[in-house]
């Protein structure tokens, strides 16, 4: 039984990753990835319009993907919440095999130009974090729980980056005082929510927030949410 073939774009990621250290996500290692996997020109550039760009994208969302397949495995059941989110974040450093290939994706998703592909990328993480967490969130909290845990990835991704430890030590304990922030910051706005004149004084924006939904409960308008004006 002949196994099945590969799809162009991945063969095309796997030939650009021995050139990316050395050239970047580039024009040059497009080219060579052409050369190398043995995809035809015009047929790697239809299923790569914007060259290795598109497979630096790729290559974003295969490392998701390993984390996902890892957290599917792991045993969770006698964590913390925060445990858990701090597993998934290490998982999916964890899916890196070469920092180089991350180190020349920051510096590619830093240009004005493809600024929003990174941010995207980095949303797309921390989203697939919270769904596999079990996360039912539906209303604002939903941004702001994805929000703040794509700061947080962002932070700990550079700071790994840079960390020599042993097994990447020192990058899991900022990991951990990261959401110990992030912690700190909930418990205040739990206090400002149980405070009598507290909850007075923010009473319209918490209205205000109420009418926002999370992008699954909106109807097809292609826009990131909705006003219920119910």
């Amino acid at each position: 039984m002949t196994e099945p073939q590969s799809a162009p774009k991945d063969l095309l990621l796997q030939a650009a990753l021995a050139h990316v250290p050395f050239d970047g996500w580039s024009a040059e290692t497009f080219a060579a990835a052409i050369s190398d996997s043995g995809v035809e020109k015009t047929v790697a550039q239809s299923v790569c319009p914007r060259g290795a760009v598109d497979l630096a994208i790729l290559y974003h969302e295969q490392g998701d993907a390993q984390m996902l397949a890892k957290l599917a495995e792991a045993d969770l059941e006698g964590m913390k919440f925060r445990e858990r989110v701090a597993a998934a974040v290490q998982f999916r450093l964890e899916a890196i095999d070469d920092k180089e290939l991350v180190r020349r994706g920051t510096t590619l998703f830093a240009l004005p130009m493809y600024a929003a592909d990174g941010a995207k990328a980095i949303w797309g993480t921390a989203d697939a974090i919270w769904n596999a967490l079990g996360d039912t969130s539906d209303d604002v909290n939903w941004y702001s729980k994805r929000a703040t845990l794509s700061g947080v990835y962002s932070a700990t991704i550079l700071y790994w980056l840079g960390d020599d430890s042993d097994g990447h030590a020192d990058t899991w304990a900022f990991l951990d005082r990261r959401i110990e922030n992030v912690m700190q910051i909930e418990k205040l706005k739990a206090q400002v929510k149980d405070s009598p004149l507290l909850s007075k004084l923010v009473a319209g924006p918490t209205w205000l927030m109420s009418h926002v939904k999370a992008p699954q409960r909106a109807p097809q308008s292609g826009l990131p949410g909705r006003w219920d004006r119910s």
